[in-house]
This record gives structure tokens, sequence and C-alpha cells, in this order.
């Protein structure tokens, strides 16, 4: 195991670790929680959006011509998994509070977690500062992830022990674990095809911010998403272009 390896693990610990504060925020502090879940997500989705336009996209696309529709696929990839679980698994959930809300949604989110894992590992293969990049996007992320998977657990009727370990199982431990399971297969892949691998993380980014985070943060109609967006979008323009400075 190399530095890389170290860092991207160590990335994937401190995501797990972000995860679980947010459980145990909206379990201790419930109202604050429900409150500021939308900004958090707002500028996550700012980051990951505006980082992955202005870095990881154009790096993979040094990497790897048929790179632009690798990050199609990534895009699509991502939408078509979520439209099965929401539509065709969840609605198979009978006991839930609400409709398609419990346990197998959840097992959807610890698929994301589990795919955050790998993008770690691709984006710091590639070099350390594209990984810093990807994970500071998917790191504030997790925050309002731990919270929503909490609160789907509970709505499906779950008591708030069996929520807690639930959702820190699946949005918190998957996240290292998708380390551990793709970090040796990274290192049989060949440059051009690190590339492709780059453009699919890429994919999975922006539809998380774009597709994911945002239009959750907007059902919720905080007065103050668009300068949290706003704010993650220059965080990521600060970031990306510190260094060439």
């Amino acid at each position: 195991m190399n530095d890389g390896f170290w860092t991207a693990f160590g990335a994937s610990l401190l995501a797990a670790a972000v995860t679980a504060t947010g459980i145990a925020t909206i379990r201790r502090f419930a109202g604050w929680g429900e409150r500021n879940t939308p900004y958090f997500m707002a500028f996550a989705a700012g980051v990951l959006i505006a980082a992955s336009f202005l870095h990881i996209i154009p790096k993979a696309f040094t990497m790897n011509p048929d790179a632009p529709a690798w990050l199609l696929t990534g895009f699509f990839g991502l939408y078509l998994f979520n439209r099965f679980v929401t539509a065709f698994v969840c609605a198979r959930v009978p006991d839930a509070d609400e409709p398609g809300l419990g346990l197998v949604p959840t097992l959807g989110i610890g698929f994301h977690s589990l795919v955050d894992g790998a993008i770690s590992s691709i984006t710091y293969t590639v070099s350390i500062f594209t990984g810093v990049v990807a994970t500071f996007g998917m790191v504030l992320h997790e925050f309002p992830e731990g919270i929503i998977t909490y609160l789907l657990l509970r709505r499906g009727g779950f008591s708030e022990p069996r929520a807690a370990l639930f959702a820190f199982c699946a949005a918190a431990l998957t996240t290292p674990v998708g380390v551990l399971v793709s970090w040796p297969l990274l290192r049989l892949v060949t440059g051009e095809m690190l590339g492709a691998l780059l453009a699919l993380s890429a994919g999975a980014l922006v539809y998380v911010g774009a597709s994911h985070l945002l239009p959750r943060a907007e059902r919720e109609h905080g007065r103050f998403t668009l300068v949290a967006l706003a704010g993650g979008i220059l965080v990521a323009v600060l970031i990306v272009f510190s260094k060439g400075a």
C-alpha cells in the first residue's frame, strides 16, 4: 500500500465521521438539523458541480479521448440506478409509515456511499490534488446524507437506536469499504482506462450535485439556499485556481 492509498482511505474515514456527525446532530438537535440541511446540501452541490467542471472533467479529457462518453455514462448510469431504487424497489416496502421510505431505499444510499469510496480511490490514483478536490465536495455532502438516511428510517417505522445504527452502517461505513474494495483493482488499469474511470466518476459527482442535492435543497424553500450554493461554487473555484497560483 502506498501513500495514495492511505490518503484515500483517510479521506473516506473523514467522510464516514462527517456522516456520523450528521446522524448524531439530527438525533440531538432535530430542529436545527432539519432547518439547516437545505443549506448544507446547496453548499455541497456548489462544490461538487464546480469542482467537477473546473478540474476533474478537464483532467479526464486529457487522459482519454473517449472521456465525454464515459462522463455521460456516469451521469445517466447513476440516474438509472436511482430511478430503479425509487420507482421499482421502494414501491415494494409495505410497512413504511410513508410510501417508499424505510430500509430498502437506505440500501440505495449505501450503494451510493460505496461508489463514493470508489470515486475517492480513482481520484487519488490520478493525483493527490484531484483526490482532494473530489473529496472536499463529497465530505460536505456526507453531513446532510447522514441526516436524510436517519430520517428515512425513522419515517419508515424504525426506532431511534435502530435508525441510527442502520444509517451509520449504510451511509458511513460503506465509504471506507468502497476504498478497500476498489483500490487493489485500480492497480491493474492503464492510464487511458484511469481517465475513463475519472470521467465516469465526474458524471456521478455532477449527478449527485445537480439531480440529488439541489432539488432536495430547493424543495425545503430555504431563504438562503442560493447564497449557500454560490458559497460552494466560490470555495471550489478558490481551491482549483489556488493550484495554479
